[in-house]
């Protein structure tokens, strides 16, 4: 669940950013900074032309490893 929420979260700032949300917003602003924190590993590991590319696979890719990595864990949890 706890990885589901990570991903939900990375996915909402692609979208907001992808909509051109309002930065000024505090909602915006919160989970673009979560976004921030969440992938931070990722998140300049590709180098697109374009800004819309980096951020959706930067924050992507961070979103679908916790979803992976959250769902093999809860999986093998479930089994013992």
């Amino acid at each position: 669940m706890i990885a589901d929420i990570m991903a939900v979260i990375l996915g909402l700032w692609i979208l907001m950013y992808l909509l051109d949300a309002n930065r000024a917003n505090d909602l915006v602003q919160f989970v673009h900074d979560a976004a921030n924190w969440l992938a931070a590993w990722s998140r300049d590991l590709f180098t697109f032309d374009e800004e819309w590319a980096r951020v959706v696979a930067g924050y992507g890719l961070a979103a679908v490893v916790y979803l992976f990595i959250g769902h093999a864990i809860a999986g093998r949890l479930r089994r013992h």
